[in-house]
């Protein structure tokens, strides 16, 4: 037996069979020539319970005859310490990918017991960016570097598509920091469900810090800006530029602080108008799945009249028509986009901020934190102590925004030689 060089893998012509020239110096390593020409470096060995197994190494051309030796070499040594090289390959490629960790997710009893409009909001961020961007890699090598790539490829709009759903319907799926930020605490989330499931050990989202989004402080200030709110509604569903089921929608949201989920799946059997309530069941609300208990929402009057004005369908009919009749709950994002931006209101509010408002105007009105956590369906009196730390925090500022129109009189009303010495301090 010869050592394998470049020599000899040259000399090795094809023959009719395939055939193996072995090395003299590593036993089992060899070169594999088949009748096509096609030449391959192989590794043979025994494993400890007495398997003969063959390992390809990789083509002559891809690698050099010295690179197959120090595999080879590489492949000898663990053997010889009682490892199985093809055994580790084998499980490699048997291990669990994201893709079959987001997919088992997808099917499992906890994703099921998610409301209709979660389901369908974080199966959009599975299938758009989760999995085109990590499904593919085995969960169990996934690094807090991969999911900061993820992050970043989501957040600049790598991930970004338009496509069409069907005869009338569309994806636009678009990137942001937002987005970003919301798809990996999703992925976190299953992550966790993984790791009590036993498909993983460890999750690689657990240290990653993404920062905080900053919405919850900013709200609608006051009246003026609700005002501009409900005027805009007004105007576009009359100049049909949204539906009224979705302007109506909007408007339940605002005056009930109801969740986006809550309000855009709401069924007919959900519905109290005698009692001036809603009762929604554990699977229809957030904390329901923690609480097993209904979430009762109290409606004022003209939430009342907005929800009595809808068409009656059935009983587990949406309140709330969607656009097209799929059996999905109404799609309200789109529409509060350009609501939001005709209105003149910030920016980065989103529909949540219309809970946030209410909850936080509560808090500055004097509202107690248990009062608040009624209202809105908190699961934990801390969450609802935050608004309550809030307008402390904003009294003074308020105070003084709320008292500008009396300082300007005051100044106005003051001889100008007055004013100065008010200002010197003397």
């Amino acid at each position: 037996m010869p050592k394998i060089t470049k020599r000899i893998v040259d000399a090795a012509a094809p023959k009719t069979g395939r055939y193996i020239v072995w090395d003299a110096e590593i036993m089992g390593f060899g070169l594999l020539v088949l009748p096509t020409g096609v030449k391959s470096y192989i590794f043979n060995y025994r494993t400890p319970e007495g398997r003969d197994r063959r390992l390809t190494i990789g083509k002559h051309g891809e690698w050099t005859p010295d690179q197959a030796r120090g595999k080879a070499a590489d492949y000898r040594e663990a053997v010889r310490n009682g490892d199985d090289p093809l055994g580790g390959k084998q499980a490699l490629r048997e291990a669990l990918t994201v893709g079959d960790v987001l997919d088992t997710y997808l099917a499992s009893e906890d994703f099921a017991n998610k409301t209709p409009v979660t389901q369908a909001i974080d199966r959009g961020r599975i299938e758009r960016h989760l999995k085109p961007l990590l499904g593919k890699r085995h969960a169990h090598l996934v690094t807090e570097q991969d999911i900061k790539r993820a992050f970043a490829a989501i957040r600049d709009g790598k991930t970004a598509v338009d496509v069409k759903t069907g005869k009338r319907g569309r994806a636009r799926v678009r990137g942001g920091a937002g987005a970003a930020r919301m798809a990996i605490i999703v992925l976190g989330v299953i992550f966790n469900w993984a790791i009590r499931s036993r498909l993983m050990t460890e999750n690689p989202c657990k240290h990653l810090k993404l920062g905080s989004s900053g919405t919850r402080d900013i709200i609608l200030d006051g009246a003026g800006d609700y005002a501009r709110l409900f005027q805009t509604l007004d105007r576009m569903e009359a100049e049909g530029r949204i539906r009224q089921p979705a302007a109506d929608a909007i408007r339940v949201i605002a005056l009930t602080g109801c969740r986006r989920g809550e309000v855009a799946g709401l069924q007919w059997a959900y519905v109290d108008l005698k009692q001036g309530r809603l009762v929604l069941p554990p699977s229809a609300h957030k904390t329901g799945r923690k609480t097993g208990k209904a979430r009762i929402v109290g409606l004022p009057a003209a939430a009342q009249a907005i929800i009595a004005r809808q068409p009656f369908t059935a009983a587990d009919g949406f309140v709330f028509a969607p656009a097209r009749g799929d059996g999905g709950a109404i799609e309200l994002s789109h529409a509060w986009a350009r609501v939001r931006a005709e209105a003149k209101l910030p920016a980065a509010i989103g529909l949540h901020g219309l809970r946030h408002s209410l909850a936080s105007h509560m808090a500055m009105g004097g509202a107690q934190a248990s009062e608040i956590m009624t209202a809105l369906g908190h699961s934990q009196l801390s969450t609802a102590q935050r608004y309550v730390h809030w307008a402390e925090d904003a009294r003074q500022p308020l105070a003084e925004k709320a008292a500008t129109v009396a300082l300007a009189g005051m100044a106005a009303s003051k001889p100008k030689g007055k004013l100065l010495r008010l200002k010197s301090g003397r």
